[in-house]
């Protein structure tokens, strides 16, 4: 046994002291336990403490606690020990029970206590108590203590509450190094780089304290993540001149930075310029390759190092998995997984979830979801990295179900996850479980981050809600690009083009960069509300103010504009006269507007072109050939048919989402499964005989085949819109309004029911189809027919 090792002597507070700082079991400190027992020093306060944190030290939290009651009055250091170690061991909640018990004594806590109190409820997650613990410190007389205020500080930004974190740091009467240090690190966490650089500029002004080598380590990321490398080589030029240049941290900073800003070449000078290179640095280097898309010098210098070393480490593998640049590394991406598990860092949670994001950016979701559930120690980055992806790749419901399954787990969200789920009850038109995330988003104060809010306003807008949409966007004090791109885009899918670039200008006064997202979504704009001259002012200003080069994104928007405008020999100009080879959209775009404005040969022109561009797109068999029904040129659209049968194409069938309450029902065209089929059926009955009194007749242009005029108006009238609206209108009370989400763009005989049915059952129909959003009221649309 271990006490039988040590000589005899007097047995004293200090003997036991000196023997529980030697121990380095927990069967040697339960040993030594018994002994002061049976001296009875079981109420001796140091020899207590001391008990503790060694039963700390070997996760042994409730012998501590137990050891801890049986004091008859422990003093602020005992306590801060025991909340200290409940923190440490994942007992957060059994920690600040026990610091609301110190309070209620006849103790004061000190700054050390809350500390530990504030670390317990950051692990714990819930920005909440965080704030009442906040409060408590302020009534305690810490609320303008520099240490308290930067743990306050930390806490706050690892809650995602960065609005929090600025706020106490601007209270504090004086601010230290380290202090700012916590800001520039916090910020660069939070992904607020612009603000971290300011404090740090702040500091190199003079205006606030003296930085130091944490300050230029803690700031080059952000600097990176901004690829601002002017900045970049005037924080080395800093480093040089204070003496950090030598710093193996900052060198492996600026190997960063630079591998961030495409200079991999400097990286690499950098890189064999440091004298004795360790793991961290090497890190670095293969990260900058792999994120440069230079994968084979990655894989090479990981191979130099794995034979000269031979010791890598999580950090290592991350670094090599092609995150950034995944297509055409699908093999590799398969020799790093296999690597990983003859290694045995597959179980590693950063490898496993890097290696689940490549997998789904991929599009491999089966290799994804098997590394993700073979996987014993899920983190909330590896729950992010699968509901992203099947979000990305859009399998939306999977990734909602996974999203509750989640949830079920005691897992709590964190922004990145909300962010992905918004994006899925978006690409699902789901606007009853996208308001459940808001209320959650509330729930969790996460409201105040740039990216969630962003996101929100994407949902809204794109669940048929812009009004708010609008409401949210006003209420974010600090704008990013994203944020204005999201509400001009989102005005746009409305065919709000006046309210889009209004919002467009607001954003250019407000000396927010534009980006080509910009220009795009105020193009696009401009395309679905018939604004022909300032969509071709935004392009000239976007040309030849803003040196923006246009993609084919771009082009093929203004050919959208000229073409619905019915300019289509301009339209045509504009694409012989475009300095890169017109592709597809482009193409596309005209024969839409080719269907529009009937113009056949033009089609022909177009269509010969996407068929030799993009031969496996049913879309453009189907426009074709709607346009030669159009004309009653039925033997050359079942000609155009007859091609893609060939070639074993499919037309995307047609379907039409609605919610009754937070229930989806999803109808086809002449869908008969539907358990209130009859009563829906009977109603379209019913409408159908209001309308013709009104004055509608169905539009049959575009039926598919020479038949009788009452089989195509029969066709017609079963299309699943038609269905889902019956179905709205005998589901909900009078006055309600009715939202549709289509898969395909809306026909035009269902776009004139619709404006039909909405004067004579007096409701707001509002639907989402393929391409944007049509508001129907009092029988118009806010489309003015123009889509």
């Amino acid at each position: 046994m271990f006490i039988k090792t040590i000589p005899s002597v007097a047995r004293t507070g200090d003997f036991f002291l000196g023997l529980l700082q030697r121990a380095n079991t927990l069967s040697h400190v339960t040993q030594i336990q018994s002994q002061i027992l049976h001296h009875r020093l079981q109420t001796h306060i140091p020899i207590v403490t001391k008990l503790a944190q060694k039963l700390f030290d070997f996760g042994s939290t409730n012998h501590a606690l137990k050891i801890f009651f049986l004091i008859p009055k422990p003093d602020l250091f005992l306590f801060n020990v025991l909340i200290k170690g409940l923190a440490a061991n994942n007992s957060a909640l059994s920690a600040i029970s026990l610091f609301s018990h110190l309070r209620g004594t006849d103790l004061t806590p000190d700054d050390f206590s809350y500390t530990f109190v504030l670390s317990a409820a950051e692990s714990l997650g819930n920005s909440r108590v965080g704030m009442l613990l906040h409060g408590m410190a302020i009534v305690d007389g810490f609320g303008s203590d520099l240490f308290v205020g930067s743990v306050l500080v930390d806490m706050y930004f690892k809650l995602w509450r960065e609005e929090l974190a600025e706020k106490v740091f601007d209270r504090l009467p004086e601010r230290d190094t380290i202090l700012c240090n916590t800001m520039i690190s916090g910020f660069v966490r939070n992904c607020c780089f612009k603000d971290g650089i300011r404090i740090f500029g702040d500091m190199v002004s003079g205006v606030g304290p003296k930085f130091d080598v944490t300050t230029v380590i803690s700031v080059l990321p952000a600097i990176a993540e901004l690829q601002e490398l002017r900045l970049g080589m005037e924080s080395q030029c800093l480093a040089m001149k204070f003496g950090f240049h030598s710093d193996v941290s900052v060198l492996t900073g600026l190997i960063a930075l630079y591998s961030k800003c495409g200079d991999v070449k400097t990286a690499m000078l950098i890189f064999r310029d440091i004298p004795l290179n360790d793991l961290i640095s090497c890190n670095a280097m293969i990260s900058g390759l792999t994120g440069n898309g230079e994968i084979e010098s990655s894989v090479k210098l990981f191979n130099q190092w794995l034979q000269s070393r031979g010791r890598v480490n999580s950090s290592t593998i991350v670094g090599l998995i092609p995150v950034y640049s995944p297509f055409g590394h699908l093999s590799l991406t398969n020799c790093i997984h296999g690597f990983a598990i003859k290694s045995g860092f597959v179980v590693c949670p950063p490898i496993s979830t890097a290696l689940t994001t490549v997998y789904c950016r991929l599009n491999e979701m089966e290799s994804a979801r098997q590394l993700f559930d073979e996987s014993s120690d899920k983190t909330l980055a590896s729950w992010n990295a699968m509901v992203a992806g099947y979000t990305q790749n859009g399998l939306t419901e999977t990734a909602v179900s996974l999203f509750h399954q989640m949830l079920s787990s005691s897992f709590c969200p964190n922004p990145v996850t909300v962010t992905s789920i918004l994006s899925a009850c978006a690409q699902l038109g789901a606007l009853s479980l996208g308001k459940w995330v808001h209320n959650l988003i509330k729930s969790k104060n996460f409201e105040s981050n740039v990216f969630v809010s962003t996101a929100l306003i994407d949902m809204y807008a794109k669940c048929g809600n812009i009004k708010e949409a609008r409401r949210l966007f006003e209420l974010i004090p600090a704008k990013n690009e994203v944020t204005w791109n999201t509400m001009i885009s989102g005005y746009g899918l409305h065919g709000y083009g006046k309210e889009a670039l209004a919002i467009f200008y607001e954003m250019l006064n407000s000396g927010i960069s534009p980006t080509g997202v910009t220009f795009l979504s105020a193009l696009y704009a401009c395309s679905h509300a018939g604004l022909v001259r300032e969509g071709e002012g935004i392009f000239h200003s976007m040309v030849h103010e803003y040196r923006f080069e246009p993609i084919a994104e771009h082009y093929a928007c203004m050919v959208d504009i000229l073409g619905r405008a019915g300019k289509l020999q301009e339209a045509l100009n504009f694409i012989e006269g475009m300095p890169i080879e017109p592709g597809a959209p482009v193409w596309g775009a005209l024969l839409g507007a080719c269907k529009i404005h009937k113009d056949t040969d033009l089609a022909q022109l177009a269509s010969q072109r996407l068929l030799e561009l993009d031969p496996e797109n049913m879309g453009y068999y189907v426009l074709m050939s709607n346009i030669y029904s159009a004309e009653k040129n039925y033997p050359q659209a079942a000609s155009i048919r007859q091609i893609a049968k060939k070639r074993k194409l499919e037309k995307t069938p047609g379907c039409t989402l609605i919610e009754i309450g937070q229930t989806p029902h999803v109808f086809t065209s002449g869908d008969w499964s539907h358990p209130k089929s009859t009563a829906i059926y009977l109603e379209l009955d019913r409408l159908m005989g209001k309308m013709k009194e009104a004055g509608f007749q169905a539009e049959t242009i575009t039926a598919l085949h020479d038949v009788e005029e009452e089989e195509k108006e029969l066709a017609m009238k079963v299309h699943s819109e038609k269905l889902a609206i019956a179905f709205g209108l005998i589901s909900t009370e009078p006055g309600t309004e009715i939202r549709i989400i289509k898969n395909l763009r809306v026909c035009l005989d269902c776009h004139t029911a619709t404006k039909f049915i909405s004067k004579i059952t007096e409701r707001v129909i509002v639907v989402r189809d393929a391409n944007r959003f049509h508001h129907f009221k009092d029988g118009e649309c806010s489309c003015k027919d123009y889509w």
